[in-house]
């Protein structure tokens, strides 16, 4: 069974089914120097303790994109300096901003890649009666928001050998259905992919890239993307507003930055926790 107690994750009985929890962070822009956080190396060094600190460990950590701000070689190597120090076993996505140029996929590579990773970083994986599929969505030109054709035929097919109650987890970095299209906060084919995943009984769809919390749902499907560990973007709709690093004052900027920890049983429930409180 799985619970969600005031205070986090906590685990069931013994005698009852495994509990399968996870955290997502995301967003960490390490490199970032600027008036919306003095220190991205310290808001994500609060969210790894904070992470660490949990009562019951998660089976694992995953970072939905933009570790870094700029794809350089010393921002990985700050990035993974500061991640290794996670618990629990780490799996990473890359964002726009950890892919720029020609070395910047390479680094990523090197740095964070799945050995068993298809295409463009593409991969999923079953853990406690969950399948989670980690998708890719980012790039430079043409391959920035798009899934692309191969990568749905592959998904297709990778969720063709799935039955229908089974529970879905699926990861991006930019959201798969349309917050905000005139920002790029949207998949282009993303509605290819949802299609594809209506047949499931149950299915979350958990993405970064915003730097905030926007949920929505579409039947069985729900939707969530998570707060950003570096600096809060304005929301959509905002009067004057356009995407980028939003400067709050120093005494809120820990209450808009975060991380989510999930749990999942035949369908997915979370809590947000805002870095005040960790």
């Amino acid at each position: 069974m799985y619970a969600l107690g005031p205070d986090g994750i906590v685990r069931a009985a013994d005698a009852a089914p495994r509990v399968l929890s996870f955290v997502q962070v995301s967003d960490s822009h390490i490199g970032y120097t600027g008036p919306a956080n003095e220190s991205v190396h310290g808001t994500l060094e609060r969210a790894v303790a904070s992470i660490n600190a949990l009562p019951t460990q998660p089976s694992f950590v995953i970072h939905t994109g933009d570790v870094t701000h700029l794809s350089k070689a010393s921002e990985f190597e700050d990035a993974r300096a500061i991640l290794s120090g996670l618990r629990a076993p780490l799996i990473t996505l890359p964002g726009e901003h950890d892919v720029i140029g020609a070395e910047g996929p390479k680094r990523f590579a090197a740095s964070f890649a799945r050995k068993d990773a298809v295409g463009r970083g593409w991969s999923s994986w079953d853990d406690g009666g969950v399948h989670f599929v980690a998708l890719i969505n980012v790039g430079e030109g043409e391959t920035m928001g798009v899934l692309g054709d191969e990568q749905l035929t592959w998904l297709g097919k990778d969720l063709a050998a799935r039955k229908s109650d089974t529970p879905i987890v699926v990861f991006g970095h930019v959201p798969l259905f349309a917050v905000a299209p005139e920002w790029g906060w949207t998949t282009t084919d993303g509605v290819k992919a949802i299609a594809m995943l209506r047949r499931f009984a149950a299915v979350t769809v958990l993405n970064g890239h915003i730097h905030q919390i926007v949920e929505h749902t579409d039947g069985a499907i729900r939707f969530a993307t998570a707060r950003a560990t570096a600096f809060p973007q304005a929301a959509p709709g905002t009067p004057g507003a356009k995407p980028g690093p939003l400067a709050v004052s120093q005494g809120s900027l820990l209450h808009v930055l975060g991380y989510r920890t999930v749990d999942v049983e035949a369908a997915a429930s979370w809590r947000d926790v805002s870095l005040a409180r960790a």
